[in-house]
């Protein structure tokens, strides 16, 4: 394994970096990444921005907004926050296992006397509290696990910041947001600052790795990864995108995420269809989404153009019937 050490807090360029080491550096190669962003809100691949931002208090604020990578929900990124990133050879099947690379953040925790488990699908807790939510991407042969770390994050601000829907909290059963995250700082015995618990923690996931390497970016990556995050991570339609003309608006929350869907039907015929959610998934969505446009608007039609799909390859636990039920 090799620790890739980025100490930029821009998350704009940090975004950037996961994909230039995914995709750029040595792929007979293990790497792993522990960084910071500035106040920001980091969109998950398939969420309409606009829907899960609260946009007076983002301007007010100067929060950036970046979309990812990976699927799954937005998160709430300060400097009392950390971020891991572990990027890897996918040897397995195109499901998602998550457990696989939270283990060894919880074996570090408890290490330090912090009681962490895994919680629900992709969250890890302490005493039932959420203190770190994981996404994965996955490409041909490589794997993509990012998670975070709320150690002292301005947890006010993470409310205010986000917008979350009725039915994600009626879901999970809680009142509010506020009610079930919590700090890693909190449960600490002995006080550190979050720079001293991020080299404590490196320390603690790769004590046994005698092979671990360190690696600071040259001129050549950052010039590089400047490159990425302007065409892409540092612009409005990657970050925002274009909202479509619709007619017909439907969604439901399944156990393994919610998938919204905007249709505009016209005499009958889909002209345009735009997917969002906070699901898990491989893939291109607008595979799916253009092939369903010119088809007419019937639960027979669209459910035979389905049934030539591999679903759960863009729809992780989804079923196809699941996802006909939030077309038709």
């Amino acid at each position: 394994m090799i620790y890739v050490r980025n100490d930029s807090t821009n998350p704009h360029f940090n975004l950037a970096s996961e994909e230039y080491v995914f995709n750029c550096m040595d792929r007979g190669e293990e790497y792993f990444l522990l960084w910071q962003n500035e106040p920001s809100i980091i969109i998950g691949k398939h969420q309409n921005t606009i829907e899960e931002i609260n946009r007076d208090f983002v301007k007010e604020n100067n929060i950036h907004v970046v979309r990812r990578l990976s699927g799954g929900g937005a998160v709430y990124h300060d400097l009392g926050n950390l971020n891991f990133t572990f990027i890897v050879k996918n040897q397995e099947s195109s499901q998602f296992d998550f457990k696989k690379f939270t283990a060894p953040v919880i074996e570090a925790l408890k290490k330090l006397d912090v009681d962490a488990e895994f919680n629900s699908r992709n969250d890890l807790a302490i005493e039932g509290k959420k203190f770190s939510g994981n996404a994965q991407y996955m490409k041909k042969d490589r794997l993509l696990h990012h998670g975070t770390l709320l150690f002292r994050s301005d947890l006010d601000n993470l409310v205010k910041a986000l917008n979350v829907s009725d039915d994600k909290i009626l879901s999970k059963s809680i009142k509010s947001v506020r009610s079930r995250v919590t700090n890693i700082y909190d449960y600490l015995h002995t006080a550190m600052t979050i720079d001293e618990f991020k080299e404590l923690l490196l320390k603690l996931l790769f004590e046994e790795d005698t092979n671990m390497k360190e690696y600071t970016l040259t001129e050549q990556d950052i010039k590089e990864i400047n490159r990425i995050m302007k065409e892409r991570y540092s612009t409005w339609d990657w970050n925002y995108g274009k909202s479509p003309k619709f007619n017909i608006k439907k969604e439901k929350r399944f156990d393994y995420g919610k998938v919204e869907t905007l249709i505009d039907v016209e005499n009958g015929t889909i002209k345009s269809l735009r997917i969002y959610g906070d699901f898990f998934g491989n893939g291109d969505l607008t595979d799916i989404e253009n092939k369903l446009v010119g088809y007419k608007y019937e639960e027979t039609e669209i459910k035979g153009i389905l049934e030539s799909i591999d679903v759960q390859h863009y729809f992780s636990n989804i079923s196809m019937e699941q996802l006909l039920s939030v077309l038709i």
